[in-house]
């Protein structure tokens, strides 16, 4: 949460030039802060008799941090939790200052600060040094994309105002900023609490030359405008206004005006800008970043919430996968392979974790593949998104580069775009001939798939086969498509390494997902024995696909081995067999689960075909064909 406190802000004025102030816990974050309002005149007086009276309740002069830390819970703990905006003027341009939280327990409420930033200020105590939070902060910083840095060297007192442990800490950041692609613009020795070299210079240091802190923010190149980046309005809502149907939104950057010509993304369906609708107001001529507005356009064309308008000339990039930097928050890691809700601006929708490329070390800088990310750790991944997203990466657009990721309804990982792989590159799509209704009506039923999984030997080829032949006689048009045929064609020239056997699984469901399309029911039967694996055949079949998991034991499968092919495994001549030297990863949220171990023939054909007529039959269909 952003607490706003905004009742010194001047009305109609902008909040000016944003500045996040980050650092480890402790070392005088929400103190710096109070003194620059002090000292800065941003404070009316009786503001300053309601700090003063704070403070001598606790038997304090004056403690700036007060300002600030207005939760109970953080006066009690002595630590910052929300992220607060607040407001000063320097000798050059006004600031929004956002105070992080440096604690490691509330960093995803210094991600929401940071996020908001062009520029940073870091704390770092003189006495206590770089901490782990210091560098955790730096790096987040270098992930999105603040390259304006100012350290404040804060409670210089403390050190008797010592140039060795100055300069000693000018060189340990400069080591670590630079190993980032960093690098500070100013490193000034202060003290917060007393207010040496903050607002004016001081004379405590002797040896210290430079400007002071504000002097510094004031020497920052200033902020590219949003209005000076191409066109991007997210798709809020679809309104009705009288007879026009308006598409709804703010506009994150750029400027639209009436006839101009706009592209819609996804898709690509281009159309003018026929009148811009205001609110309690005469139609408008133009708009810029930053408001809201509802766009007329001169044709109809689809559009829902989370398509984005762009510039015809520089449209956002239409991706299935992006790479990201990635920070995750949540208590549970996050798995390579898992599916989670991905948002970026209005748009949503579901996505999986293709490869978790490399964990960070925040401290070495060192990183490796990792199949899962723990809480607070930073990696680059590689996620897949179940329908393409309308992207721009963040180096060319920090707000419409930048999404979060959700898990059980709760925010649990933030993300920045880092490269897009575009979706449809140099190919152009053919219609399909019939829509997927009007198969539906010719067939008697939708199109679908029923992908069986389990261990050699369960019985996916056997149930697979009965289940065909139990559909065609309810008037279901399905067919199989085995593991083992397909690898005699399709699939012949691939192994059984790991990269092989996803491959596998991948081009069988494109196969099974044209088949759908088709308006045929297609049922599957491969080990596809890793979950990611699975995963990423949900996602190219899409809400047609139903996962049924054999869970019938290795025991059984292998007393009964009807292909001889545990018994090669047992012999070592069979490498990488699944369930003997190749892991076996068993569904967690199958739409069905038979243990062909327990249940005979039958009645698992006719639960499998029960399930096929009640996901794919039309209305009534599966009553009638009963």
């Amino acid at each position: 949460m952003t607490v706003s406190r905004e009742g010194d802000l001047p009305e109609g004025e902008e909040a000016g030039f944003p500045v996040v102030i980050v650092g480890h816990v402790d070392h005088g974050k929400s103190t710096l802060v109070g003194r620059l309002l002090h000292d800065t005149g941003a404070l009316p007086p009786a503001r300053i008799a309601a700090l003063r009276e704070q403070s001598a309740k606790r038997g304090l002069d004056l403690e700036f941090s007060f300002l600030l830390d207005s939760l109970q819970v953080e006066r009690d703990q002595g630590i910052t939790v929300d992220a607060a905006q607040v407001w000063f003027r320097g000798a050059r341009r006004r600031y929004a200052v956002l105070d992080a939280p440096g604690h490691a327990e509330f960093l995803r409420n210094m991600v929401t600060g940071a996020a908001q930033a062009d520029a940073a200020v870091l704390v770092v105590d003189a006495e206590q040094g770089v901490g782990e939070q210091t560098r955790r902060h730096l790096y987040l910083l270098s992930i999105l994309g603040i390259a304006n840095v100012v350290v404040a060297v804060n409670k210089m007192d403390r050190v008797g105002w010592g140039e060795a442990r100055f300069s000693a800490l000018v060189a340990e950041l400069g080591t670590y900023l630079g190993a980032l692609g960093l690098r500070a613009a100013r490193y000034v020795p202060l003290s917060a609490r007393h207010g040496d070299n903050v607002v004016t210079g001081s004379d405590a240091a002797p040896w210290y030359e430079g400007p002071s802190l504000v002097a510094a923010l004031d020497a920052l190149p200033p902020r590219v405008r949003p209005t000076a980046l191409p066109l991007r309005l997210p798709v809020q809502d679809i309104y009705r206004i009288g007879d026009k149907r308006a598409l709804v939104g703010r506009l994150e950057t750029g400027r639209i005006a009436v006839g101009d010509e706009v592209l819609l993304a996804p898709g690509g369906r281009r159309a003018k800008v026929l009148s811009l609708e205001g609110w309690g107001g005469p139609p408008r001529i133009a708009a810029s970043a930053g408001e809201s507005v509802a766009v007329v356009l001169d044709r109809d064309v689809f559009a829902e919430r989370g398509h984005v308008l762009g510039a015809t000339d520089t449209p956002p990039t239409e991706a299935h996968a992006v790479t990201v930097r990635l920070f995750w928050l949540d208590p549970q890691p996050l798995l390579e392979g898992e599916r989670l809700i991905l948002r970026h601006g209005t748009a949503e929708t579901r996505a999986a974790v293709e490869a978790i490329e490399a964990v960070i070390d925040v401290d070495a800088l060192t990183s490796a593949p990792a199949k899962q990310l723990e809480r607070n750790g930073v990696a680059r991944a590689r996620l897949r998104a179940r329908r393409p997203l309308a992207l721009d990466t963040y180096g060319s657009s920090p707000n419409t580069g930048r999404g979060v990721l959700v898990r059980n309804h709760r925010i649990v990982g933030g993300f920045v775009v880092e490269a897009l792989e575009q979706a449809g590159s140099n190919l152009t799509a053919v219609a399909a001939p019939l829509s997927a209704q009007e198969r539906a009506r010719a067939n008697g039923h939708r199109g679908g798939v029923l992908w069986l999984t389990g261990l050699s030997g369960s019985g996916k080829s056997t149930l697979g086969t009965r289940a065909v032949r139990e559909l065609a006689a309810r008037g279901v048009q399905a067919t199989l498509l085995d593991g083992d045929n397909l690898r005699t064609g399709l699939n012949r020239d691939l192994g059984f390494r790991a990269e092989d056997r996803a491959e596998n699984v991948r081009r069988t469901a494109e196969a099974a997902a044209l088949i759908a399309d088709a308006g045929l029911v297609a049922v599957v039967a491969l080990i596809s024995p890793m979950e990611a694996y699975r995963a990423e055949a949900r996602r190219i079949i899409g809400d047609r696909f139903r996962e049924v998991y054999l869970s019938t034991d290795l025991a059984t499968c292998e007393a009964r081995d009807p292909k001889g092919l545990y018994r090669r495994a047992r012999e070592d001549r069979l490498a990488d067999f699944t369930g003997v030297s190749a892991p076996y990863e068993a569904p967690r949220n199958a739409e069905l689960v038979l243990d062909t171990g327990r249940l005979d023939e039958g009645t698992s054909t006719q639960r499998l075909v029960g399930l096929a007529l009640e996901a794919f039959a039309l209305d009534g269909a599966a009553d009638r064909a009963a």
